[in-house]
């Protein structure tokens, strides 16, 4: 295995991550800026009231977006599995 092969499955790895977390991490920005501006407008400072809108919104992505997540994990996972004879030459 070749300093390529290394750099190449570090990049795909990278890429995966980053399908995977960005959708996640997208609607927890968006409900925290809305929930900030609720509070900015409200001069309400309450901590859970930004926490528990983000948790739903993430466990409602997760539910919606889990079955696509789960297949470029598993994709990625079978590619990497079925490429480790080629690596070892």
């Amino acid at each position: 295995m070749n300093p390529e092969h290394v750099m190449t499955i570090g990049r795909q790895a990278m890429q995966v991550t980053l399908m995977i977390a960005i959708p996640m991490l997208l609607v927890a920005l968006v409900i925290g800026l809305l929930v900030s501006i609720f509070q900015a407008a409200t001069q309400i400072n309450e901590m859970t009231l930004s926490f528990i809108p983000k948790l739903i919104g993430v466990f409602l992505v997760m539910d919606l977006a889990g079955p696509w997540m789960l297949t470029i994990l598993t994709d990625f996972m079978r590619q990497l599995f079925t490429s480790i004879p080629t690596l070892i030459n």
